[in-house]
């Protein structure tokens, strides 16, 4: 009976647990990205930006780690020493982006359109960039040439 009891304890909890959503970002942050186009030095771990409209965003230092920027419109942002660990950006076009100083590891580029992007000084170990649209931007697979 004490063996079922805490089955059942636990099952519970870890439906609890794994049913609520971990999230980081300070909701402050992302409403003010997204009104004004700019939050340099922001928490935005883990946001949900997708499909977001972010032309000529100021996002610079900001912590983007494990944020969904899927279909996200990233032309001409300023991402210059922008944690991107982890993120999501399949789909995302960062035509003119300037990722300077930006870390980019485990990020998932797939089917994104890179076009003239800047990219000096980035980490980029473990890029997934299948499928992506690269153009006159130093990314290949293994990381920058």
């Amino acid at each position: 009976m004490r063996t079922a009891l805490l089955a059942l304890t636990t099952g519970v909890l870890t439906t609890v647990l794994s049913s609520t959503a971990v999230r980081a970002e300070n909701p402050q942050q992302v409403q003010q990205l997204m009104m004004t186009g700019a939050c340099a030095n922001c928490d935005l771990s883990g946001a949900d930006l997708m499909g977001a409209h972010l032309i000529g965003a100021d996002l610079r230092d900001a912590n983007l780690q494990n944020a969904n920027l899927t279909h996200a419109n990233l032309e001409g942002a300023d991402l210059t020493g922008a944690n991107l660990q982890d993120a999501n950006l399949t789909s995302a076009m960062l035509t003119n982006a300037v990722l300077d100083d930006a870390n980019l590891d485990g990020v998932d580029l797939s089917e994104a359109q890179i076009y003239h992007a800047n990219v000096d000084g980035t980490s980029m170990e473990n890029l997934d960039i299948q499928n992506a649209q690269v153009l006159g931007t130093p990314i290949s697979v293994g990381g920058s040439e």
